[in-house]
């Protein structure tokens, strides 16, 4: 490692997510920073990693650079296996095919249920329209295990969502998927901020701070949630990005900044 690295807010999420990627699984994925992680994880960790969209497309060796909103287009499908449609890629996830969604999200709470519809206000009336579902319901509900990716702020992590657009663990409560006629095996799995990772405990099913990112504090993760997670036995500090993914993101993948450039600049 190098005495000196600075790098965003954005980049630092895009890796830890990409660390996340196990190798030959198949990954919804989502718009955006889910799909620079998916891309890093493929050229340095996971070589066999099944890229899958929600429109139909399996195992595109996505063409670089990356572009802005970059989907359902030639390079994002470039030597794609195949190209279905949404009902044939949705119809493999509920029979279990797909390993794993990676969402970008804007609110969530403790149980890992996701807010994407509307913040404040009723359904017909909100303060403020959020893009909607998209697949976000059906990756959240089929898919075995589900990966999200957010800004780390108190307006986001809340103790009680405005709409619930895709289910995590509900109420919390045992069984509580199952009743609701969803998959009882399946539910989020990790939660990658700008200040942390968390994962999900096993029994009472709440959000658990496992990792700080570089920049950040315990403290200054606990005072920007409204809820306060469960806390791992060893929290660990997260490694920052190394050189070569750094490289690969900037040189590579998003040369002109598109998505790693977002978000506040961190120093070490």
């Amino acid at each position: 490692m190098s005495e000196y690295r600075e790098f965003t807010e954005n980049e630092m999420m895009i890796c830890m997510a990409a660390r996340l990627m196990e190798d030959n699984k198949n990954y919804f994925i989502g718009f955006g920073m889910p799909q620079l992680a998916a891309l890093i994880a493929q050229r340095l960790y996971s070589p066999n990693l099944i890229i899958v969209y929600e429109y139909g497309v399996i195992g595109p060796q996505i063409a670089l650079p990356y572009e802005r909103l970059m989907m359902a287009d030639s390079k994002s499908n470039y030597r794609a296996v195949a190209w279905q449609n949404m009902n044939w890629a949705f119809f493999q996830a509920a029979n279990g095919l797909i390993d794993y969604g990676v969402l970008g999200v804007n609110e969530i709470d403790q149980y890992g249920n996701i807010n994407t519809t509307y913040i404040g206000g009723s359904y017909e009336r909100p303060e403020l329209r959020l893009s909607g579902s998209g697949g976000a319901c059906e990756i959240g509900t089929h898919c075995w295990r589900t990966i999200t990716v957010m800004m780390h702020e108190k307006r986001r992590m809340l103790e009680k969502l405005s709409f619930i657009t895709t289910p995590g663990y509900l109420d919390g409560t045992p069984r509580a998927r199952e009743r609701a006629g969803l998959p009882p095996e399946t539910g989020p799995y990790r939660v990658v901020t700008s200040k942390a990772l968390f994962g999900f405990d096993e029994e009472s099913h709440r959000m658990q701070l496992l990792e700080v990112l570089p920049g950040a504090t315990a403290e200054e993760v606990l005072a920007s949630m409204q809820f306060r997670p469960l806390l791992a036995p060893n929290l660990a500090q997260a490694e920052p990005p190394t050189e070569g993914e750094l490289r690969l993101l900037r040189e590579e993948i998003d040369p002109e900044r598109v998505v790693i450039g977002r978000g506040k600049a961190i120093k070490i």
